[in-house]
């Protein structure tokens, strides 16, 4: 079972169980000019290893600190996404289709192509895992939050329940992020984009369900999303989840 879990996306909203749909270029860095990319092998690869929590400690520092921060809770704005609490296989997922081009991301690609090899991502996603989770991940906060928070419950239990669960805690041995405690106005956007073609590294099933929805209904959905909390099951037996402070997010021993 994950020790901590909180967030969602890494990503959120970012799955690869099914068959997706054909990547598109969209300026800026184009993934027809991605440098060496990694064969769509890695990320099976990768899931088979153990990561090294230590080495995997030294990457995350070198690679991805400075803009998901030490605790992982990257900005409640969502422009970053909060990685402490996610799957470790999601995480995986992500830096493989980020490298190998099947994910449309030119901020990350260069840094998650400074990981050597299916081993440096075992050993990223092995050290995430051992961040608490932040209690201050971004909410929806219109005067209107009950109502929208409400909505999107009923839009959620009707369309997404079935692969990320009651509780947002996603599965992880199907690729199926952690939604609760994912920062707002991240799930917003990649919901967004999602529907509006400019991310299709995801699911067919997922495009369907998101493909109906107008944009109200992506602020409810994504208001209740961002209220859920991590179940107890996903926390260790001593507790995990902290508030940021000074962003260190390290889980005691």
């Amino acid at each position: 079972m994950h020790k901590v879990l909180s967030v969602a996306v890494a990503q959120p909203l970012l799955l690869s169980f099914a068959l997706a749909q054909p990547i598109v270029d969209k300026g800026d860095v184009e993934i027809k000019d991605y440098k060496a990319n990694t064969s769509p092998a890695e990320k099976d690869q990768a899931l088979k290893l153990k990561g090294d929590v230590k080495a995997g400690q030294a990457a995350y520092k070198a690679y991805c600190e400075a803009c998901h921060l030490p605790s992982g809770r990257g900005n409640p704005d969502g422009s970053i996404p909060q990685l402490a609490g996610q799957h470790p296989t999601v995480l995986i997922k992500q830096l493989a289709d980020i490298r190998s081009g099947r994910r449309y991301n030119p901020t990350m690609y260069p840094f998650a192509r400074q990981l050597a090899d299916p081993q440096a991502l075992s050993n990223v996603a092995a050290y995430v895992a051992t961040l608490c989770i932040p209690l201050d991940s971004g909410k929806y906060k219109g005067s209107d939050a009950t109502k929208q928070i409400a909505d999107g419950k009923g839009l959620y239990e009707k369309d997404c329940v079935r692969c990320h669960q009651p509780n947002g805690e996603g599965v992880a041995d199907k690729l199926y992020p952690v939604l609760a405690g994912q920062h707002y106005a991240y799930l917003l956007r990649q919901m967004t984009e999602i529907r509006d073609g400019k991310r299709v590294d995801v699911p067919s099933e997922m495009f369907q369900a998101i493909n109906k929805y107008d944009s109200s209904q992506l602020v409810a959905i994504s208001a209740y999303q961002a209220s859920l909390t991590t179940p107890p099951s996903m926390l260790s037996p001593k507790g995990s989840m902290c508030r940021t402070g000074a962003d260190k997010g390290r889980k005691a021993n």
